[in-house]
Formats: C-alpha cells, structure tokens, sequence
C-alpha cells in the first residue's frame, strides 16, 4: 500500500510540473517514431517492420513463397498487407483510448489531454 501511495505523489507531483510532463511526452514520442521492430515468419520468407508508434513501415514477401509470381504483384500484395495491418492498428488503438478514457471516468480522474496521443 505504501508503494501506490508513493506512485500516486509521484504522480501528483508530475502533474504538476506540466512543462516538465510535456517535453518527456515530446521526448517519448520522438524515440517511438524513430524506433523500428522487425518480425519475421517461415524463415524469414516473410518480414513486416513496425514503428514504435504502431504503424507498419515496411513488409516483405520473399518472390519463392509466391512460385515465381511477377514482381508487380508481389509488391501489390506487400502493400495490401501493410495498409490492412495498420488499419487494424488504428481500430484498436481507437478501442483502446475509449476504453481508457472510459475507465478513467468511472474512477472519477480528469481527462488528461494529450495523454491518448501516446499510442500515435
């Protein structure tokens, strides 16, 4: 109990301090712009690079998984894959900051502006 008590002061007291607060936001949010992540499946035939801010910066469909399909669609089908993927990233990160902001709410804390804007 003592630990959420001294979280919670932690807390208020950086509430306080909102300059402080919005350049570690700012700061925050650079490095997950510039941060990428690279996930790979069936032994690397397939590769998606993914941003610190959710988003889907690059796929790649190795030409031997299509059987030798022509390189324009392969590339139609690395960016399909990209732009439904990152459709699915902003419906849940949309999901996600409702159920969030309807939490907050329900325990009676202010909205914090800005706050949803973490997520990208």
């Amino acid at each position: 109990m003592f630990d959420q008590l001294k979280a919670m002061g932690a807390v208020a007291g950086l509430l306080k301090d909102k300059e402080r607060l919005r350049a570690m936001t700012e700061q925050f949010k650079d490095k997950m712009e510039r941060t990428r992540v690279t996930g790979a499946a069936g032994g690397g035939a397939v590769r998606v690079t993914i941003s610190g801010k959710l988003r889907v910066t690059d796929v790649e469909v190795m030409p031997a998984l299509l059987g030798g399909a022509e390189d324009s669609g392969r590339v139609q089908l690395q960016n399909l894959i990209l732009e439904a993927t990152n459709d699915a990233l902003e419906r849940v990160q949309a999901l996600i900051q409702e159920e969030a902001a309807r939490r907050m709410q329900e325990l009676g804390l202010p909205d914090m502006p800005g706050l949803g804007n973490l997520l990208g």
